[in-house]
């Protein structure tokens, strides 16, 4: 099986980008983030602060996390339901963001991601894909922009889907963000040895996804 190892911060067109170019190569695409978004918004659900580790840890056996895959296209299915949508919201950004810092939460949701890429051609992004998840992925990129370009695409994208966005306040929630991934003690947000950095920076999304496409067609060969 061939595994792609996506990372990177927060609004850097991750999902999107690995989304078209795993539909392009005929490869599953498997958005880690939104598993630990599910999670965040299970725990929101309970009314559970999503910084107090140890009640986040006495419920993990309770969430029940599924991804289906249509069309090579992921769902995410939290006890039964699809919540899909439901977890792109700020509030469940900042939730997965904090329950991504707990080493249990993260050992929960590995062997899922693990088992996945087992059995499946996968392009798969997240923070930690290339350092832990896949470390063995036979294409490693680190996919950036920076800050300021992330929270625009992140607050054009907000408001494209109905939601309330002011760019000052996307653009502190994704630099909060950015500390807590890249200062977390396990597994934080760092290029993976031998990973490719590609900055989209002012570049288009087609242009984007041209460039990944090419990057990883080059490096399988």
């Amino acid at each position: 099986m061939i595994s792609i190892a996506i990372d990177g911060p927060a609004g850097a067109g991750k999902s999107t980008i690995a989304k078209k170019a795993a539909k392009e190569l005929g490869y599953i695409y498997v958005d880690t983030g939104a598993l630990y978004r599910a999670v965040g918004l299970y725990m929101l659900s309970k009314g559970i602060e999503t910084t107090n580790a140890d009640a986040i840890c006495s419920l993990l056996d309770k969430v029940k996390i599924e991804l289906k895959f249509t069309n090579g296209e992921q769902r995410v299915l939290l006890s039964g339901k699809d919540v899909t949508d439901d977890i792109r919201t700020a509030e469940v950004s900042m939730a997965a963001s904090n329950v991504s810092a707990i080493p249990k939460v993260r050992d929960f949701l590995f062997s899922l991601q693990k088992d996945i890429a087992k059995t499946n051609n996968v392009i798969m992004d997240g923070r930690d894909i290339g350092t832990v998840v896949l470390p063995n992925a036979q294409v490693k990129i680190f996919l950036t922009a920076s800050p300021e370009e992330r929270a625009r695409r992140r607050h054009d994208e907000m408001l494209e889907e109905g939601q309330k966005a002011d760019y000052d306040e996307v653009l502190k929630d994704l630099k909060i963000r950015d500390y807590n991934d890249s200062h977390r003690e396990v597994a934080p947000l760092v290029p993976a040895e031998g990973a490719i950095i590609v900055d989209t920076t002012g570049n288009t999304l087609e242009q984007s996804i041209i460039k990944l496409i090419s990057i990883i067609k080059n490096n399988l060969h």
